[in-house]
């Protein structure tokens, strides 16, 4: 982006502009709190400092039917690191989050390694499964996961192990006529992992001098399909070539497209009509790109005093409606969640327009 672009861009984000009518749908002013088995369960958790309210924060987000799940960050005081909630309540009271699929998959878990650990990363398929990533445990030798729960009959169908632990951020989901693959980020590394549902097979594809941070796959009227890569620590957007992943060859060089506006791209998202949306760290805004036209960055929503590290979690639904939480460190509501009738999809369903 030239220093004149980038110019017209900021005046942009100062009149406060918005590409879409949000409403909010739940406001905690202060505060989340669990659902728990018990109140002795949780006065326990609060005396032993397995729970710390102040510690909570949202990361990732995902959404089926009237479901909307959470991936927490996991430090000590978060007892669960993938939480689900309601999209509607008939309370005035915010919901409280429910640790999925149940508390016993979280809790006490740290030996073991069927537990979920760090959940880091997470999207729906077209068949109501939700896939998690799972850092793991090193400390108790416990390697990375995927986890994929089937929504509809509340069962867990997969866990894939990996032959590392640690550093995953982010996935997308990629339905092809050849099967089904997850394309996976991971903090500050140069490659993307690749995972293979029908095979249950997992490899590594290095992507030389550029360190992954946040991805995006592009719509499936694309032909061919491309990966959207921000890059950790800087302003960069790249992209490669879908099938530079499935060819067999281990190593593939990403295409500079452009500059953001800002740097550390953390959470990219393409809708069914190819609008790539992307939020920044410690930025009060997001942003979009039409990517069926030259780069050009527009505002899409933003927050005045906004103070967070990592601002926001979005996620679209099968519905056309646009997901979003909006957490402050500093200043009340820490957490709103709002949601907004957009004219796309997720991208993993096709565009209105063309053939299912």
């Amino acid at each position: 982006m030239t220093p004149f672009a980038v110019v017209i861009f900021l005046l942009g984000l100062s009149s406060l502009a918005t590409a879409a009518n949000f409403t909010q749908v739940f406001e905690w002013p202060n505060e989340l709190d669990f659902e728990w088995p018990s109140e002795e369960s949780r006065t326990q958790a609060l005396e032993d400092g397995t729970f710390k309210p102040v510690k909570i924060q949202p990361r990732y987000m995902a959404v089926y039917e009237a479901r909307l799940f959470l991936n927490l960050f996991k430090e000590d005081g978060v007892p669960a690191s993938l939480v689900s909630l309601p999209t509607s309540s008939e309370s005035s009271s915010p919901p409280k989050l429910t640790p999925f699929p149940s508390w016993d998959f979280h809790l006490n878990g740290s030996g073991n390694c069927d537990k979920i650990h760090r959940a880091e990363g997470m999207e729906v398929d077209s068949d109501g499964r939700l896939w998690v990533l799972d850092q793991g445990n090193p400390d108790s030798n416990c390697s990375s996961k995927l986890w994929i729960f089937n929504l509809i009959n509340n069962e867990t169908e997969l866990i894939h192990r990996f032959s590392f632990d640690e550093y995953f951020h982010d996935l997308v989901l990629d339905e092809t006529a050849n099967g089904t693959f997850a394309y996976i980020a991971r903090w500050m590394e140069s490659h993307v992992v690749v995972f293979s549902l029908e095979r249950n097979e997992s490899w590594i594809v290095d992507t030389p001098k550029v360190e992954v941070n946040s991805i995006a796959l592009s719509t499936k009227d694309q032909e061919p399909r491309h990966l959207y890569l921000a890059r950790s620590g800087f302003k960069e957007l790249y992209s490669i070539p879908v099938a530079a992943l499935h060819n067999g060859n281990r190593t593939t060089e990403p295409r500079l497209i452009e500059n953001w506006a800002a740097d550390n791209s953390y959470r990219m998202l393409m809708d069914s009509h190819g609008t790539l949306y992307s939020g920044f760290m410690y930025e009060n805004y997001t942003s979009t790109w039409n990517t069926s036209r030259p780069f050009l960055e527009q505002s899409f929503y933003q927050v005045a005093g906004l103070e967070s590290a990592w601002p926001f979690t979005f996620s679209l639904d099968q519905n056309a409606t646009f997901w979003m939480t909006v957490f402050d460190d500093v200043n009340m509501p820490r957490f709103r969640l709002l949601k907004a009738a957009v004219a796309a999809k997720s991208y993993i369903y096709n565009s209105p327009e063309s053939r299912e």
